[in-house]
């Protein structure tokens, strides 16, 4: 018998997350409204459509500033520890709702049902970190070179924050832009992708509910959807001090230009190509699990999925058998289904990239050692369920140095020390997450060195993907530079300012400049 969503309690997480049906696209709190064209939402799992939404006209755009500006006049001057109540408040209601919103999530992207209560689980804590970074947004002193004058940094809000997600995390990245800016004093406006639309909303309707029990103004969260066009609105717009985006190293240059071209601020997460070296001195065991999970987790739709795997050539048949024989145990299927591993691909487009990137790779001269492939039949009708490939691969290829959204995991020898394996890492545009498996002391530190790794996060033991939220995330090169989440991330939805006060009885100039009247 073939299972349906309702087999595992999707409709019934729907209506407690308030998702109808048929849903307006725009949002500011209790406000709801939309007249633009119509989103729906199918699901991969089984290519029902799950709900509609309406697009945000420009007019609605423009009504959702307006009332965003209006409630950070409000929002900014509360004090920090009272906003961080408030991200409290909300961080109970997610534990509360994390078993329905976590099946949304699973049932609307098509990660696994464990995978979607872990991003949840990221959401809750990022309010966390954030209650208690509500206490600690400080600046620091210094010593003025005038006699009787005292100098200090503060940093104060800055306005409206526009979040742009992906996909692939249809709520934990928005949680990790708008926990942070909120406790900053920020208001956020967000345009979730447009394929995970309802996942916006249910998120909507939690953070609306704990405003109205507040009364506070609704302006602090806004929600608008649509395509790219929606999001030109924000990137274009002076009244957006920041834009976070997430997503495409393409859709991110576009941003930035747009961005930059009005002084703004852009805070942006894009691809990434990341790699495990594995050094002769590597736990096999530990490998394989981590360079599994890390391949084939959200079905290779992760920005930090690992996408090559670098191993020394005395190990490089070892590492490779038992990948293969590891992945003969993948389950691919349902991701409601909690004895499967693998789940579908986003849409039957990123079908077609798989497939095409499969056809470049041999075509250059790979070997496909674990074949992929388009799955048919009971249980698959969407279309959108892959078979994880292993290729043998060259990283000069140029297939391996792009970024496929996909489970491919493309296999690369290298001799030598591990000098060499570092150099092929780090030869890609890209520059987000990385690894390396070893209990070479020495190889370690050097792959953590100023002349090691040089993306954002560089792992030792553990794989490419699954960060925590107490570190900053993000990566350097294509991948964009910006860094949200933990550490001092908070510091980029602040504006910055110096201040020096004079209490004595006299006005003297910095570096004893003489101005006498």
């Amino acid at each position: 018998m073939i299972e349906t969503a309702n087999d595992f309690g999707i409709d019934e997480a729907l209506k407690t997350l308030g998702v109808k049906p048929i849903n307006e696209g725009t949002s500011t709190g209790s406000n709801t409204f939309g007249s633009g064209e119509t989103i729906v939402s199918y699901s991969p799992v089984d290519g029902r459509s799950i709900g509609k939404v309406k697009s945000t006209t420009r007019e609605e755009y423009d009504a959702v500033i307006d009332t965003a500006s209006k409630a950070f006049v409000q929002w900014r001057m509360i004090p920090a520890p009272r906003r961080g109540e408030i991200v409290r408040q909300f961080g109970d209601k997610l534990r509360t709702l994390k078993e329905p919103l976590g099946k949304l999530v699973s049932y609307e992207m098509g990660k696994s049902y464990q995978e979607g209560l872990g991003e949840v689980q990221e959401m809750i804590d990022i309010c966390d970190f954030a209650v208690g970074l509500s206490r600690q947004l400080h600046g620091f002193t210094m010593h003025s070179e005038r006699p009787l004058h005292r100098m200090y940094e503060q940093y104060h809000p800055l306005g409206i924050v526009g979040i742009i997600s992906a996909f692939n995390f249809p709520v934990a990245v928005w949680a990790w832009n708008t926990a942070l800016a909120w406790i900053c004093g920020d208001v956020c406006v967000w345009k979730p992708s447009e394929k995970t639309p309802l996942c916006g909303i249910a998120c909507q309707n939690i953070i609306a509910q704990v405003l109205k029990e507040n009364a506070l103004p609704e302006g602090i969260s806004c929600l608008i959807n649509g395509d790219y066009t929606v999001g030109e609105f924000m990137t274009a717009d002076n009244r957006v001090p920041l834009l976070s985006a997430t997503g495409s190293i393409r859709m991110g240059k576009i941003v930035a230009q747009a961005v930059a071209g009005r002084l703004g601020r852009s805070l942006l997460e894009l691809g990434g190509n990341n790699a495990i070296i594995v050094t002769p001195d590597a736990d096999i065991k530990m490998t394989i699990i981590g360079a599994v999970f890390g391949a084939v987790g959200t079905a290779g739709q992760r920005c930090t999925s690992t996408r090559r795997l670098i191993v020394h050539e005395t190990v490089y048949e070892q590492v490779k058998n038992a990948l293969i024989a590891a992945y003969k145990q993948l389950r691919i299927g349902n991701p409601l289904d909690e004895q499967n591993h693998v789940g579908p691909l986003i849409d039957t487009g990123a079908v077609e990239a798989y497939q095409q990137a499969l056809e470049k790779v041999t075509r250059e001269g790979g070997a496909i050692l674990v074949e992929g492939g388009v799955l048919q039949g009971e249980g698959y009708e969407s279309g959108c369920y892959v078979k994880p490939a292993i290729v043998e691969a060259e990283n000069s290829f140029q297939i391996v140095q792009d970024e496929t959204f996909a489970p491919i995991l493309y296999l690369l020898r290298y001799s030598g020390d591990v000098e060499n394996a570092i150099e092929l890492q780090n030869s890609v545009v890209q520059g987000l997450s990385s690894a390396i498996m070893t209990n070479n002391l020495r190889e370690a530190e050097k792959f953590l060195s100023a002349s090691g790794s040089d993306c954002g996060i560089a792992n030792v033991n553990i794989g490419t993907s699954g960060a925590e939220i107490g570190g900053a995330f993000g990566g350097e090169k294509e991948t964009g530079g910006g860094r949200e989440s933990g550490s001092d991330a908070w510091k980029v939805y602040m504006r910055r300012q110096t201040n020096t006060i004079n209490y004595s009885t006299e006005l003297p100039l910095a570096q004893g400049i003489q101005f006498n009247l």
